[in-house]
């Protein structure tokens, strides 16, 4: 007998089947916008389903959309490319066994490729601790800690180039914001939230006072930037009288574009690449959540003092 699903896991099952349905009664492709249309066509949802979720401004529904695309993704049955879902042929043919047994191969595949992703570095800080016997306990939690991290930020960096451009737009916003620059979302929103223009994809306030403006440039990708996007980018500055820039990336900077953005004493542009990102948004909650909490206690020794 299979295991129930979970409230989350059923709608989740439901939105991606349609979703899944629809890109296959398109010819096996659409725009994500049109995928999303197509399911609200498609499905009622009940007021759980369409609430507002208050940390991405998505109604629950639109959400699990994009979270459990990711599962598609690495299963092999959806592709994405610059805004364009693509059902494979192994996705269109775990369709046929319905949708909650589309929603389990799904991810079924996506934990395969997380074994393949993650467990080497988990499973050597755990023997390391296991042959290690001596080693203090705050090393121990610490080590093991480091590890997690690490295997989360590569979870993290996974989704985040896996999503819809507007939505990795919505991360950065929010990273922004929990990081102290801007003043309220909305306004941050407008700053960053509008379309590219000549290397700027927009601008956010320092401070909550607005005293100075940041330029920034936020792009998922895959593989390294090099130094022509930082060329334009800094160009854009200039073009603006700006002197700060940060420039956020999934990817990697090469080492080329890294020297480019350290040669201009007058620019000061950070740039932040996708494991540095991964690291801000644990570091700043966003996107991750506590699943545990251990203490780590000691023997207080002004308890055992005597007088």
């Amino acid at each position: 007998m299979s295991k129930l699903f979970s409230r989350s896991e059923a709608l989740g099952s439901r939105v991606m089947f349609a979703a899944m349905q629809a890109l296959q009664q398109a010819d096996g492709k659409l725009r994500s916008r049109d995928v999303a249309a197509r399911v609200a066509q498609q499905l009622e949802f009940d007021d759980w389903a369409q609430e507002i979720i208050e940390s991405n401004g998505l109604p629950r529904w639109r959400m699990y959309l994009h979270f459990f695309s990711v599962d598609s993704v690495k299963a092999g049955f959806l592709l994405k490319e610059k805004g364009v879902w693509q059902i494979t042929e192994p996705g269109a043919a775990a369709l046929r066994g319905g949708a909650e047994a589309y929603f389990r191969a799904a991810q079924t595949g996506y934990r395969a490729w997380r074994k393949e992703q993650v467990p080497a570095s988990a499973e050597s800080a755990v023997d390391f601790v296991e042959t290690e016997p001596t080693l203090p306990p705050e090393e121990r939690f610490k080590l093991i800690s480091n590890e997690t991290n690490a295997a989360l930020s590569a979870e993290l960096l996974e989704r985040l180039k896996s999503c819809d451009p507007g939505f990795f737009e919505g991360v950065v916003i929010k990273l922004l914001l929990k990081m102290g620059y801007g003043g309220s979302h909305a306004e941050a929103g407008q700053a960053v939230g509008r379309s590219g223009d000549g290397g700027i994809d927009g601008v956010i306030a320092e401070d909550r006072l607005g005293l100075d403006s940041i330029y920034v440039q936020a792009k998922r990708w895959q593989g390294s930037v090099g130094e022509p996007p930082l060329r334009d980018f800094l160009g854009a500055l200039v073009s603006r009288g700006a002197n700060k820039g940060v420039f956020i990336t999934t990817g990697l900077f090469t080492d080329n574009a890294q020297q480019f953005a350290r040669r201009s004493p007058q620019h000061k542009v950070v740039l932040i690449d996708g494991p540095r990102l991964a690291e801000l948004m644990i570091e700043h909650d966003l996107g991750v959540s506590v699943a545990a909490t251990y203490q780590l206690k000691r023997i207080d020794s002004d308890f055992f003092a005597e007088d």
